[in-house]
């Protein structure tokens, strides 16, 4: 007999060697009383799906919809579903899951005969989907050579996934099946499709919207947020996926193979410049308007979005286009730390806006833009207090106030001064690449690679602390930032179809440094599990002005 401790309760049973983990939650369901259906669970802190076999004992956190392991394991089914309708309905189509946008997933539809998808056709294809969750259809993992799995796929002309195991270099791989319909996938599913009672399909721009459940009540859809300017630089993100070549792994780790890293990185780092060369020549046309002309440049993003370093190359962009900008971060109007909001554990909340004196620093950007003289503090982040240093600052000739910070668009930081007289950039890392057309890889997940190498790299943070902490930045992100980034004049995509190459070779010993034996060891399994699908290459060919300098060292920015 095996000997099962449920983390969720701390509590030990005994059960037979081979039992499933839906057999052992049937067993501890009682005294859980879980408030939402489970969907999955983590084995030794390693998501599992409910049909996982246990051989020996281990610890068991059975997991709902609200939790992010179990979140993605619902999603993860539902694309499966949905790619199985789409095939039921439409044989030989094409279904692109590409990202997520306005609360769902955003997925492109191609018809074997080219024909453009209206609004029946959605209709129909939801029909199909609900059949198949009524229908309660299991979910079969197949165990097969990598040659087997290739053969599969090949002869249903699904080349993205065929692409993708050819360059893994593994020797068995694992695919599903759904019905009499194969589809491959990185992490678990659930058992069967009547476990995915909460869904909704609608048409969306020019395809699908696949809308999930809520994160915090998992039994009603997530509202919809109207994205068009998201939406707009996601399109955009695409076109530069046709122009590098490039939409998935495989096809990157192709091109390495080939000798064309260089190339790639060289590009992708041409098409981001270009987007700050177009965004500085705006702000300069906008700047010399004869009626309420640009004055205060306004950048905001969630972390690890490269904030730090556009805003030095537009000012280099801005310098060319013959304007003087002047820079400075809201960190420095900090409130003393001993007046800074507290968390409900009683630690600080530095990304709450009342960590800001933000009625000070409107204060000095009116007296700024009047052509005042001001003196401006500088934050002692050792003492945790606001300093007066004698810095002060007046806006000469052609000058521009360039104001960096995550509550940069957060309208209560500037109320006092006319919109007409602001340019509002939004920036964030939208991932560039998807692991095949139905695997897509979390924008945030690229984000937080980012974090923590260079949490590791300033030894400020190890890996396990940094993961530790993510759910709470992204919590403020959902409320800080995420609320305003549709009221940006321009949105910049700071993330490289190459980038994940780059930081598999960074990322993979930091990661490893996480124990077995904690909670975030989970997150870290997971990103080394997706990261390995590239082929790692060095980052020498990336430029010190690059914005992945400002997370892997060697930028020739100073910070």
């Amino acid at each position: 007999m095996l000997q099962i401790r449920c983390k969720n309760n701390n509590t030990t049973k005994s059960f037979p060697e081979g039992s499933s983990l839906l057999e052992v939650y049937k067993e501890f369901a009682d005294e859980l009383q879980m408030p939402f259906p489970v969907i999955s669970a983590k084995v030794n802190n390693t998501s599992q799906g409910l049909k996982f076999r246990l051989y020996q004992n281990r610890d068991v956190e059975f997991m709902d919809a609200r939790q992010g392991s179990g979140h993605r394991v619902y999603v993860r089914s539902l694309c499966f579903v949905l790619y199985k309708a789409t095939q039921d309905v439409f044989p030989g189509s094409k279904l692109f899951i590409e990202h997520t946008i306005s609360r769902g997933y955003y997925c492109n539809f191609k018809k074997k005969n080219s024909e453009s998808l209206r609004e029946d056709d959605v209709e129909r294809i939801s029909q199909r989907m609900q059949e198949i969750v009524d229908q309660d259809l299991s979910f079969h993992r197949e165990e097969a050579t990598t040659e087997e799995a290739l053969r599969v796929f090949s002869e249903r002309g699904l080349m993205d996934k065929v692409k993708l195991l050819e360059t893994s270099g593994q020797i068995y791989s694992d695919y599903y099946t759904l019905g009499d319909t194969p589809d491959y996938y990185y992490g678990p599913l659930v058992p069967s499709a009547g476990y995915l009672k909460v869904w909704a399909l609608e048409p969306y721009h020019s395809g699908m919207l696949l809308r999930v459940p809520d994160w915090n009540n998992p039994n009603v859809v997530a509202e919809k947020a109207d994205m068009p300017k998201t939406y707009s630089m996601f399109a955009e993100k695409t076109r530069w996926d046709i122009i590098m070549r490039l939409s998935n792994a495989g096809d990157v780790n192709k091109a390495i193979l080939k000798g064309h890293a260089s190339e790639l990185i060289q590009v992708s780092e041409a098409l981001q410049e270009k987007k700050i060369v177009q965004i500085a020549e705006e702000i300069e046309r906008r700047y010399h308007q004869k009626d309420n002309p640009v004055r205060l440049v306004l950048i905001t993003g969630p972390s690890s979005s490269g904030k730090t370093t556009f805003c030095k190359r537009l000012c280099v962009q801005l310098l060319a286009c013959g304007l003087r900008p002047y820079s400075f971060s809201t960190d420095d109007y900090f409130v003393n730390r001993l007046d800074t909001p507290k968390l409900p554990d009683g630690s600080y909340d530095f990304d709450n806006i009342e960590a800001v004196d933000y009625k000070l620093l409107e204060d000095h950007l009116l007296h700024l833009m009047s052509g005042e003289r001001v003196e401006v503090p500088e934050y002692n982040f050792v003492t945790g207090k606001r300093e007066w240093n004698g810095k002060k600052i007046k806006l000469g000739t052609d000058s521009v106030l360039i104001i960096e910070g995550i509550h940069a668009l957060n309208p209560i930081l500037t109320k006092k001064i006319a919109d007409s007289l602001k340019f509002k950039v939004y920036i964030s890392a939208l991932t560039s690449i998807s692991l095949d057309d139905h695997n897509w890889i979390p924008v945030r997940d690229n984000r937080l690679l980012r974090r923590i190498i260079r949490d590791y790299n300033k030894g400020a943070f190890t890996a396990r602390e940094t993961i530790s902490n993510w759910g709470n930045v992204c919590k403020a992100e959902d409320q800080w930032i995420f609320p305003y980034q549709e009221t940006a004049d321009v949105m910049f995509n700071s993330a490289l179809n190459i980038e994940f190459a780059v930081l598999r070779t960074h990322a993979e010993v930091i990661l490893a440094s996480v124990p077995k034996n904690c909670p975030e060891y989970s997150e870290a399994h997971r990103l080394l599990k997706f990261l390995h699908f590239f082929l790692p290459i060095s980052d020498k060919e990336i430029p010190p002005t690059s914005i992945m300098r400002e997370f892997l060292g060697g930028s020739s920015f100073s910070y």
